[in-house]
């Protein structure tokens, strides 16, 4: 049984004073849940999100991590000091890390494997570009950067990991790939982990990031193989991102999903 899980990804956004007032609005409005909830602030202010949740069962995310468990490398962070901070979540491979900083599959794939190297669980992003995915080459874009992950390990090593797959060219754009366009990817990442071994495709979580608000996210929950949501933008809006968890939680027991079976 899977069990749904939301994702806020504060990004490089929010204030002291803010991010106080957002975390305890959430608070108030998601204590009775029947699914997980993280939240990743950015790294300046996870003490004080930390603070906040205590005695809560919301947990603490980071956005990004480095390779390296110490060492001179000026402004990263190690999954160790996360470890150290109670942060079981990790986002490896976001889109705007690899466009952005060019990170490759290769360096997405090794986060992955430090994080979890530390007891964490990467949230690991896969997503293809506008580009990409009007050529038709989402499916192979995908999997070549699920297979990095892969190369030379067992998959097994999903069983502590989340999927996330955010179509580039649905992020910060406004627009949204279809319920049903999603799910149709969605499946296609469970099918290609169902090859190597049913069970772990059948437990594996995959959530959907791309312009998720509370007017798409109902339906996004509807489709069976979507556990969850990567929330961005909207996550930094109390109504709006309180609005997403509600609408999953009034879906639930709907969502123990089981798979393909």
């Amino acid at each position: 049984m899977r069990r749904s899980l939301i994702a806020a990804n504060w990004k490089m956004n929010g204030r002291k004073d803010g991010i106080g007032v957002l975390i305890q609005s959430i608070l108030a409005h998601t204590e009775a849940r029947s699914y997980d909830l993280v939240i990743c602030p950015p790294s300046l202010y996870m003490s004080q999100v930390q603070q906040q949740l205590v005695g809560t069962s919301v947990v603490l995310g980071a956005q990004n991590v480095f390779t390296c468990d110490s060492g001179a490398f000026t402004g990263e962070i190690s999954a160790a000091m996360l470890r150290d901070f109670v942060c079981p979540y990790v986002i490896v491979g976001h889109s705007e890390r690899r466009e952005l900083f060019a990170e490759s599959d290769a360096q997405a794939a090794e986060k992955f494997s430090v994080v979890q190297a530390q007891g964490l669980i990467p949230i690991f992003c896969v997503g293809e570009t506008l580009k990409q995915h009007e050529a038709g080459r989402t499916e192979a874009v995908i999997l070549r950067q699920l297979d990095a992950v892969l190369s030379g390990k067992d998959v097994q090593v999903l069983r502590q990991a989340v999927v996330a797959y955010e179509p580039v060219w649905a992020i910060g754009t406004g627009l949204t790939a279809r319920p049903e366009q999603a799910q149709q990817v969605h499946a296609m990442i469970r099918a290609r982990v169902a090859e190597l071994d049913k069970s772990v495709a059948d437990g594996l979580r995959i959530i959907y990031g791309g312009s998720v608000k509370a007017e798409n996210a109902a339906s996004l929950f509807l489709e069976p193989d979507i556990d969850g949501v990567l929330v961005g933008g909207a996550s930094l809006i109390a109504d709006e991102f309180i609005s997403i968890c509600k609408s999953l939680q009034q879906q639930i027991p709907g969502l123990a999903k089981t798979g393909n079976e």
